[in-house]
């Protein structure tokens, strides 16, 4: 196996209106970043609240 040459991935989130990357945040922030739940936006949910609510 080859040694792979690896690049630290900055993770950004938005904090009160913008966004910042969370290497910045105080430990109290990394801890209720850490805790937070995420999801992935289903594309046939939209269509069918699209759908539904549309004029």
């Amino acid at each position: 196996m080859q040694n792979a040459k690896r690049t630290r991935c900055e993770v950004w989130t938005r904090v009160m209106g913008y966004f910042r990357p969370v290497s910045f945040f105080n430990i109290g922030k990394k801890s209720e970043h850490r805790g937070r739940k995420h999801f992935e936006e289903c594309v046939c949910a939209n269509k069918d609240f699209s759908e539904k609510y549309s004029d």
